[in-house]
């Protein structure tokens, strides 16, 4: 079983670096990719937990019981809809990557304090130290929001925070500035990366309107689909797999782990029945320049 989609303090997860490695370990995964939000500030600690001494730039670390790989999440624009690609293996010191992602958190943090502001102003008493906290050393984002509006009393859960103040379109969502897919896929390319479609069913298209989707992503370049995710059924998956095969493309997959920012998802598991096979790691390796 491996894992190839996963958050730490360094974005919007819960769990160190170390801590995910360790966690990996003791559940007995085979591979964990580390997919922090628009950063790949955690990777040293990451590769180092395993001590199998490949560097942060190179991507890839293969210590033996686990292989670990490094990468990032970048939220996209495709067609008009927030998308998410996630990068493999890019060298993390690639200078129009790096200055990207710069460039991404900057507007990240822009549109925090536009968010804050929006729930000052509607009477949620909330200062930017409180949000803050919660995200430790990582970027800040709508989970630490939501974390300290439940602190002070303002919602029993995440999902309450979601649907009614912080989702898109509700009170106090800030649109964001997204890079287009067609310039991540280059990016993430220039920089000796692979480039993959995080969790497909979130763009909400129809089957028809996802196959030609497929064809433009394929187009531009992309080299694969998250098609094994905890949140999607067994009918998606097949669905998404047979797209990405049809295309040449790789199947991957992953939890999308946050620990206590996304209740009931485990390591591994998922919501408990997400299983991605081993198998899928060799393809992906191999499309890198890597070996298992």
């Amino acid at each position: 079983m491996i894992d190839l989609h996963c958050h730490s303090t360094f974005s919007d997860g819960d769990k160190t670096p170390e801590e995910l490695v360790a966690m990996a370990r003791k559940i007995g995964l085979k591979a964990l990719a580390l997919t922090d939000h628009d950063t790949m500030a955690g990777l040293p600690r990451f590769f180092a937990a395993a001590g199998g001494g490949e560097s942060a730039a190179r991507g890839y670390c293969d210590a033996g019981d686990i292989v670990l790989l490094g990468g990032c999440e970048l939220s996209v624009d495709f067609g008009g809809r927030d998308a998410h690609m996630l990068c493999y293996g890019a060298d993390a010191a690639n200078a129009p990557l790096a200055a990207k992602l710069e460039e991404i958190r900057g507007e990240r943090d822009r549109r925090n304090r536009k968010i804050l502001a929006s729930l000052n102003a509607q009477g949620i008493a909330i200062a930017w130290e409180d949000v803050a906290r919660h995200a430790r050393d990582g970027v800040v984002g709508r989970p630490h929001f939501a974390a300290a509006m439940i602190e002070a009393g303002y919602a029993k859960d995440k999902y309450e925070v979601f649907d009614e103040w912080l989702g898109e379109g509700k009170k106090a969502y800030v649109e964001r500035e997204h890079v287009s897919a067609e310039e991540a896929i280059r990016l993430i390319h220039g920089a000796g990366g692979i480039a993959v479609l995080a969790h497909p069913h979130v763009l909400r298209f129809a089957r028809a309107k996802m196959e030609e989707a497929a064809d433009a992503l394929a187009a531009m370049g992309l080299d694969g689909f998250e098609c094994h995710y905890s949140e999607h059924s067994p009918r998606q998956t097949r669905a998404y797999r047979k797209m990405a095969e049809a295309r040449g493309m790789l199947v991957t997959g992953g939890s999308d782990y946050h620990g206590k920012n996304m209740p009931g998802v485990s390591l591994g598991r998922g919501f408990g029945k997400l299983c991605v096979p081993d198998d899928l790691l060799a393809p992906l390796l191999a499309r890198l320049g890597r070996t298992e």
